[in-house]
This record gives C-alpha cells, sequence and structure tokens, in this order.
C-alpha cells in the first residue's frame, strides 16, 4: 500500500475546475544523474538537514523535530526537502492535519509535474502526477511550496534549462575520459604471419600468443617468435582530458548551486562555512519558516548549529563573552564543548559586574549619593 492510498482513502468530492495555464514540470533527471551536480546537492542537503525547528506550539514542534511522518526522521524530511528544492527548483510538502485543523505529520511529495488549478470557491489545488501514474489533487493551503528561481511563472520556480548545455558539456567530457582508458588498453599489437593460414589457425596463434605474453607471469617481459609470424606493436597514444576542463566545468556547476569544492568535500574553513550558511541554508530556512507562517499560522524557527563548525578558539571566546552575561545555560556550553548535559545544567550563570539596564540609572544615581555624603563627612 502507498503512502497516497493510506492518506487519502475516501474520494474527494467533485469541484468545478477552470482551465489555467499555469504548470510546473520537474526536471527530466538527468541533472541529478550528473556526478557533479548530485555531490553537491547532498552537500547542501545534509547540511540543511541539521537545521531544528523551533515553535512556540509544543505540539508543532514536536512533529517537526521528531516524529514528522512514521516513515521519516526529521533529518530525512529536510534532507529530501532540500535536495528536491535545489534539484527542481521546487519542494512540496504535504500537511496531514486532523479534524480540528492541526498538523499531524508531514509528507515530501516529488511529482512528475504539477498543474495549479483554481477552484470556484478561489482556492488554488494542486493536480499531480506521479511517475507511477497516480493522480491526486491537493488543497494548496495544505503544502509548504518551496520555490527558487522563482521569476516568470506565477506559482513555480524556474526549470534548470540554463543548466542543460553545461550538463552535456560535462557528460562529453565523461565520455572523453571513458573512451581514451578503452583506446590506450585496446590493440596492443598486430600478428603478422609471412605466409597463407587459415582464419582458424590464425585465432588459436593469437589466443596462444596473448595467453604466454600478454598476462602478469610473463615477469621477464621476453616474447619469443619463429619466422611464421612477426609481432608489430601499436602505438597507441591515450587522449587525456585535461584536469583544468574538468574543474572548470564541475566548477560552474557548484557555482550554479552556490557552493565550492570545499564545501563538498568537507576542507572548508569557519569564513567559508558561515558564508555558505548565510548564502544558501539561511535563505532555504527563512522560506521553510515563511511557509509555516502562512500555512499553519504558527512562527516556526529553523536554526543551525553553527557554533559546531568554529574552531576551538572561537568556541572559547564566546563562552569568555557570553556566559558571565547569562546568554547560554549550563548545558548549552558543555554542547559546544562536545560534552554532555548535566542535571542542573538548565540554570543560567550572570557575573555580578553586571547590572540590569532598568536598574543602571538608580544604581549610579545611590553611588553618586555615597559619593556625597562621603565628602560632607570629611568636611565635618
Amino acid at each position: 500500500m502507498s503512502i497516497f492510498s493510506k492518506l487519502f482513502r475516501r474520494k474527494a468530492p467533485p469541484r468545478a475546475v477552470l482551465e489555467i495555464d499555469n504548470e510546473f514540470t520537474a526536471f527530466s533527471g538527468t541533472a541529478y544523474g550528473n556526478a557533479a551536480f548530485r555531490s553537491a546537492v547532498d552537500a547542501i542537503a545534509r547540511h540543511a538537514a541539521k537545521l531544528q525547528a523551533h515553535c512556540k506550539d509544543s505540539r508543532l514542534e514536536t512533529v517537526l523535530q521528531k516524529t514528522p511522518n512514521s516513515y521519516m526522521s526529521a533529518y530525512d524530511l529536510l534532507y529530501k526537502t532540500a535536495a528536491a528544492y535545489f534539484t527542481n527548483n521546487n519542494a512540496f510538502l504535504l500537511l496531514v492535519r486532523d479534524e480540528q485543523g492541526l498538523v499531524t505529520a508531514l509528507y515530501p511529495i516529488i511529482p512528475a509535474s504539477v498543474e495549479f488549478k483554481p477552484g470556484t470557491d478561489g482556492e488554488i489545488f494542486l493536480d499531480c502526477l506521479f511517475p507511477d501514474g497516480r493522480q491526486v489533487t491537493f488543497p494548496y493551503s495544505d503544502v509548504i511550496h518551496l520555490r527558487r528561481h522563482f521569476l516568470s511563472n506565477d506559482l513555480s520556480g524556474e526549470t534548470n534549462a540554463p543548466l542543460f548545455p553545461l550538463l552535456d558539456t560535462a557528460q562529453t567530457l565523461t565520455q572523453g575520459i571513458s573512451a581514451s582508458v578503452k583506446n590506450g588498453t585496446s590493440i596492443r599489437g598486430v600478428l603478422k604471419f609471412t605466409s597463407l593460414v587459415n582464419p582458424a589457425q590464425v585465432k588459436a596463434e593469437k589466443d596462444k600468443f596473448v595467453a604466454d605474453y600478454f598476462n602478469p607471469e610473463n615477469s621477464g617481459g621476453i616474447a619469443a617468435t619463429d619466422q611464421r609470424f612477426d609481432f608489430v606493436p601499436t602505438n597507441v597514444t591515450a587522449y587525456n582530458v585535461p584536469r583544468e576542463q574538468i574543474e572548470a566545468v564541475n566548477g560552474q556547476i557548484y557555482d550554479y548551486l552556490g557552493v565550492n569544492a570545499a564545501i563538498i568535500n568537507g576542507s572548508y574553513t569557519e569564513d567559508e562555512f558561515s558564508a555558505f550558511y548565510e548564502s544558501v541554508i539561511e535563505p532555504f530556512a527563512m522560506q521553510l519558516s515563511g511557509e509555516f507562517a502562512l500555512k499553519c499560522a504558527a512562527d516556526v524557527v529553523f536554526t543551525p548549529e553553527r557554533m559546531e563548525f568554529s574552531t576551538a578558539d572561537t568556541k572559547i571566546k564566546l563562552l569568555h563573552e557570553a556566559a558571565p552575561l547569562g546568554v547560554i545555560t549550563i548545558n548549552e556550553a558543555r554542547h559546544l564543548l562536545a560534552l554532555p548535559p548535566i542535571d542542573g545544567g538548565e540554570r543560567r550563570l550572570q557575573s555580578l559586574n553586571y547590572v540590569s539596564a532598568e536598574k543602571a540609572d538608580s544604581y549610579q544615581l545611590n553611588e553618586s549619593e555615597e559619593n556625597s555624603n562621603e565628602e560632607t563627612d570629611k568636611k565635618q
């Protein structure tokens, strides 16, 4: 039984539908089939999946943080949503509600095509066609919709058409490498017979020659022949695709997605990750928050554990500056240092060297009066 069979057992009542020329078709899959493109999307999705959802509605927060649905963890949900977002420039999350309209589950859906249709009551519906041929219609108000390259279409993000020529170039380079390897190991030489020999004998002599001299056991590297044939080696020069070309093409693919090689292979610096978060992950998180505010009337904030990627010096400096102000709890400080929480660690400690802003004026006034009294006593 599929997810949709379980969720939608009853048939929705028929609705009058008007024709609307507003359709989104997902990318054919060629982009995600490219190794460079997929590795970049995977790197983005892995970091996006680390976002933590925070909401004043504890019930909704539990759904987002722990049990988005019976098939996925919160990490899986965010990973798949981010992967679809950066691959198709559109990502859809289906909101499942109870009889009171409260969200009880979320399912990422990746249809082959989506058509936006208005109903008679002015509400928009999503007519989704899935790869298995199933066609399901959802109210747009029950779908979290994230869009990338959102410009000419009224409701959906653009396709990856500008990327197609670059992917074709990458495919050509890959095929060139494969062909180069095959050509370099194809024909090693020619056996030239000095007399007429029938085809069966030619094949037998060739197989025997290969078995005797073109195997690892022939450690001497010497081949012996008689007057029946001559061995003429062929000089095949393999064409090597310049590494600079491959890196240039991959770099353009990475630029299209807003990442670089350091983010993908995990060799990034603190500043590089900060720039990556602010330019790629943060806009994704802001879209998620905005859609939840619109579709669920809930203030949901998605925050990262950015300090986990900071250097030890940065972490120590943060603790030195923030802890005396009571900004973080004991357990938050321990988490920053990769230490387990302790009982009573939710307390906030604050230095006595600081005073509340509301009491600063009265504190200074009292101090001024004390100084004045001391001067009066000295005069007396």
